[in-house]
Formats: structure tokens, C-alpha cells, sequence
């Protein structure tokens, strides 16, 4: 009997008695049922075969205590009424069958029916698969590792590749990853026989738990490694080449897939991750992917209007063009000088004004501005401003 029909199918109701039914009344049901079943006198139905069927598996395992009491424990365990209805209404939102069903455990590379149907083989002790490959051969994934890189503004925005030193756990090459000192080599665990996995019973149930004896690798090392004290890990230090890409952020993390920890037995690498950490620049400054720069222009050139040369990121200024009148505090965009997208394109440069007062003035240019100020006297900057404050 397997495990999936312990757990979906409820022989008390096809026999239409209740859990509690007697060796007498199960029999008595079952002899009821097979009269009006049997295929002999209802020969041509196969709907009817296929409930004799049925009535008779109900009975060869309710008729016999040892099966009987296993399939009581079993449903226990797990609940009544597994991929059906509980008793009083409401079944499970899944359907066992999914997952211990052949056509599960029979695709490529096995799948959740597999898996499963070996730890409830073992569960009820009828010898599934799981454990037949020791817990040391099987494939591991290699730790992810986590690393900071300091960047200059320049750096960050063009991208950059960095030499970095990695400290992870590898394989200790004194031993090879056995952990065994060299020339002796490790045995099997005679507890778990190499699987890593130690069974406790009870009574019908068999519960696996990591091996105390081997804790969990399957083998035993009676001379360990000196260099990595029998664990066949040890500390590895490598230096690698790490490109960061264009445009990142301060404090952006940056992902390298499989730059992480070697991998055991053949399983991969772990992915190695970047924190960065991005210098501040004496010219400009960042949003997203837009550059900023704060470029000062004289009284004369905010009043007049002029052509003046704004500094970028790398390469030779660019000459911007400010109308006559330009407020202090403008910004203007300069399309594409700024730093990379992640779809390739760049940022703008965004260039605000700042109005230069000067500190000292020459008698000519004092004169002159005088004379400015005359002629503009009618005019008072702060007239609206002060009527708007009024109104409030």
C-alpha cells in the first residue's frame, strides 16, 4: 500500500462505518457491500467491479490490526481526510496526489512528488529513496560574500574596475575537502551508514534528524587536517577584477553573479555583492542620473545676455547661452552630460546661475553704476512684494 493512499483515501467511509467500528461490524459492512458489489452478479458494470474493488482494499486493510493501527496513526499525523474532506466539512486546499503521483517524480531531474514520496517512504519505513546518496558528495551552493568599494564622483559615473581581495571559506587544499589529514582518508559513518541522516523510531514512525556521530557529512575523521581542524574548510583569500558599472550610487549594492564562495562537490558558485561608496566632487554634485553645477555669471551677462563656457564631467567645456535678463538661480539643461542609465542613455547637466556681486568697485565703474541706478530709480523691485503682504 503506498503512502499516497494512506493519506487520501478514507476506508471507514467505503465501508460506511465509523472510526470506531469493531473487528464484528467491519465484516459484517464488508460482507454487506461484496454481496452487492460482486462482479459475478453484476457482470458488464464496470462502475460497480471498480467499487468491489475499492470495498475490498477498505477491507484487507481495516480487517487487519497491525495495517489497521498503521493506517490510524498515519491519518492521525497528517489529519483525516487529506486531499478530501475533513470529517465535519473542509478539505485540504491541495490534493496529495499532485505530489506523490508518478508523473511527478518522473520529470526531468525529479521534482516535489519525488522528493516527497522519499521522505514519506522513510517515514513510514518503506524504504524510499531518500538517503541513498551520502550527505558529503551532494552538491552545495558556495556562500554569498559581501564586499565595499570606494569610488571617486568620476568613477562612479563613467563605471570603473576595481581590484578586490575576497576572504571566503573554500576547500582546504592541505586536504582536499575530505578533512583528513593528508594521506589517510575519512570512513563511512557506521551510525548513518553515510547518509548523513540518523532515523528515530516510533512505534510505526521513523523520524530522520541530522547524524550526531558524523553531524551530518556521513563520514567520520579519525586523524584530522591540522590546517583546518577535520572540517575540509578553510579560509581563502583571492584577489579579482570587479567591474562596476556606469552610473551607480553611494550606497548602491551592486550584484556580480557567481563571484561569490566556491561551491562544494560541484554545486556553483555564490554570488558576490558590492556596497559602493562614492567620494564627493569639489565641482559637481548628483541627482539620480542628472548632473549639477553651479556656474557664476556676472551683473553684466545676466542683464545683457551672453555666451559662457560651463565645465563637464570629462572633456572640453561647452559653451551655454544665457538670454539677456537671467534671474540669479536659473538652471539650464544640457542634454546629455549627465551620468548613466541603466538602459544605456545618460542624465542631463543642469547648470543654475549665480549672479556675481563684486566686492570693491573702481571709481570708473562705481560712476557708471550710478549712474544706472539713476536712471532706473522709478522702478522698485519690491513694490509687488510688499503689496502681496499687505493683502494677506
Amino acid at each position: 500500500m503506498s503512502t499516497k493512499d494512506y493519506l487520501e483515501k478514507d476506508y471507514y467511509a467505503v465501508l460506511g462505518v465509523p472510526k470506531t467500528a469493531t473487528a464484528d461490524e467491519i465484516k459484517k459492512a464488508y460482507r454487506k457491500l461484496a454481496r452487492q458489489y460482486h462482479p459475478d452478479t453484476n457482470q458488464g458494470d464496470t462502475a460497480k467491479e471498480a467499487k468491489f474493488k475499492e470495498i475490498s482494499e477498505a477491507n484487507d486493510i481495516l480487517s487487519d490490526a497491525k495495517r489497521r493501527k498503521e493506517y490510524d496513526e498515519a491519518r492521525t499525523l497528517f489529519g483525516s481526510g487529506v486531499g478530501g474532506q475533513r470529517p465535519g466539512g473542509g478539505g485540504f486546499p491541495f490534493d496529495f496526489g499532485d505530489l506523490f503521483g508518478g508523473t511527478a517524480g518522473q520529470q526531468s531531474g525529479g521534482g516535489a512528488g519525488e522528493r516527497l514520496g522519499d521522505l514519506f517512504g522513510g517515514l513510514f519505513n518503506r524504504g524510499g529513496t531518500a538517503g541513498r546518496t551520502t550527505s558529503s558528495s551532494r552538491p552545495r551552493r558556495g556562500q554569498d560574500i559581501e564586499s565595499e568599494v570606494t569610488l571617486t564622483f568620476t568613477e562612479a559615473v563613467e563605471g570603473s574596475t576595481v581590484s578586490l581581495r575576497l576572504t571566503s571559506s573554500a576547500a582546504c587544499k592541505s586536504c582536499t575537502g575530505t578533512g583528513a589529514r593528508a594521506g589517510t582518508t575519512p570512513r563511512v559513518c557506521p551510525t548513518c551508514e553515510g547518509t548523513g541522516t540518523a532515523s528515530q523510531n516510533l512505534g510505526n514512525f521513523a523520524f530522520s534528524e541530522p547524524c550526531r556521530d558524523c553531524k551530518g557529512r556521513g563520514l567520520i575523521v579519525d586523524d584530522p587536517c591540522p590546517d583546518c581542524d577535520g572540517s575540509g574548510r578553510a579560509k581563502s583569500t583571492r584577489t579579482i577584477q570587479a567591474r562596476i558599472p556606469a552610473g551607480v550610487a553611494d550606497g548602491q549594492r551592486v550584484k556580480l553573479k557567481a563571484k561569490g564562495a566556491p561551491g562544494e562537490n560541484g554545486g556553483p558558485a555564490g554570488d558576490l555583492y558590492i556596497v559602493t561608496h562614492v567620494k564627493p566632487h569639489a565641482v559637481f554634485g548628483r541627482t539620480d542620473a542628472n548632473l549639477t553645477i553651479t556656474v557664476p555669471v556676472t551683473f553684466a551677462e545676466a542683464a545683457l545676455g551672453a555666451e559662457i563656457k560651463v565645465p563637464i564631467l570629462k572633456g572640453m567645456p561647452v559653451t551655454l547661452r544665457i538670454p539677456a535678463g537671467t534671474p540669479n538661480g536659473r538652471t539650464f539643461r544640457i542634454r546629455g552630460r549627465g551620468a548613466a542609465r541603466k538602459d544605456g542613455t545618460k542624465g542631463d547637466l543642469l547648470a543654475s546661475v549665480e549672479v556675481l556681486v563684486p566686492e570693491a568697485l573702481d571709481e570708473k565703474s562705481r560712476d557708471l553704476l550710478t549712474e544706472f541706478s539713476t536712471a532706473t530709480a522709478g522702478e522698485d523691485p519690491r513694490a509687488e512684494l510688499i503689496q502681496r503682504a499687505r493683502s494677506e
